[in-house]
């Protein structure tokens, strides 16, 4: 059984006793359960419900096991010809959550 759930307006694929990996929660500490009521869609072998656009008594419930930086991506611009140049970088910061349950 998973569940198609939307987190900070992102979607993702959650399954029990599985790892997520979602944007940063910010101002939780690590070990906070977790409860999401946005369930877009729950699949059990061959049935499933939708919802419009949830669906209704379903949640997904997740603990906060801890946040990263990814890796650094570097953003280079430049224009030929005219002496510009510039250089960014950018660290992504995300949350792993484990799924405890999902709740039809």
């Amino acid at each position: 059984m998973y569940a198609l759930v939307e987190i900070l307006g992102k979607q993702y694929k959650a399954e029990a006793g599985k790892e997520i990996q979602v944007d940063l929660v910010k101002d939780t500490e690590i070990g906070t359960v977790l409860t999401y009521n946005s369930v877009l869609a729950l699949v059990d072998g061959e049935s499933a419900r939708f919802g419009t656009p949830y669906v209704e008594g379903a949640s997904v419930v997740g603990t906060l096991k801890s946040n990263f930086k990814d890796d650094k991506v570097r953003v280079y611009k430049f224009h030929r010809r005219k002496g510009y140049r510039k250089t960014q970088g950018h660290r992504q910061q995300y949350s792993i959550l484990s799924i405890d349950s999902i709740n039809a």
